[in-house]
């Protein structure tokens, strides 16, 4: 089998190389320059991202079982948890945006929309684990 590369993907691939190779090398609990913060900033709502993730995934999971165990006609708890996570989502975005126009336009504003994203993620992640215990898991 031969393999052909067009000039656009040996291109890319050779600018990319140089991006990956400079992982940034951050001690975030030193972290003295505005893009170390903002780097340390968005390393920790990745964090809190995907903790809030993985419990969501349980409340889903017991929302679902709470459905099938009621045997309702319209098993709702499930759906109501999705809609309400989307709210969430859109409350969450619009909230740390309008939180970092204090440094609209600024090297700050990421940081900023970056901390206010953790700290809402870690708080609903909370809300959730007690919402599936509340449900029995």
């Amino acid at each position: 089998m031969k393999i052909v590369f067009t000039g656009a993907v040996v291109f890319g691939a050779l600018f990319a190389l140089p991006a990956m190779a400079q992982q940034p090398k951050v001690n975030c609990k030193k972290a003295e320059t505005q893009m170390e913060m903002t780097y340390c900033a968005e390393q920790d709502y990745n964090a809190a991202d995907k903790a809030l993730n993985a419990q969501y995934q349980a409340a889903r999971k017991a929302t679902k079982k709470w459905d099938v165990d009621a045997a309702t006609e319209q098993p709702a708890s499930d759906a109501a948890l999705v809609a309400a996570q989307r709210a969430w989502v859109a409350y969450r975005d619009a909230h740390c945006e309008s939180y970092a126009w204090q440094s609209h336009g600024g090297s700050m504003e990421p940081q900023l929309i970056y901390d206010c994203s953790a700290d809402l993620t870690r708080k609903r992640t909370l809300d959730l684990k007690e919402l599936t215990e509340a449900f029995g898991n």
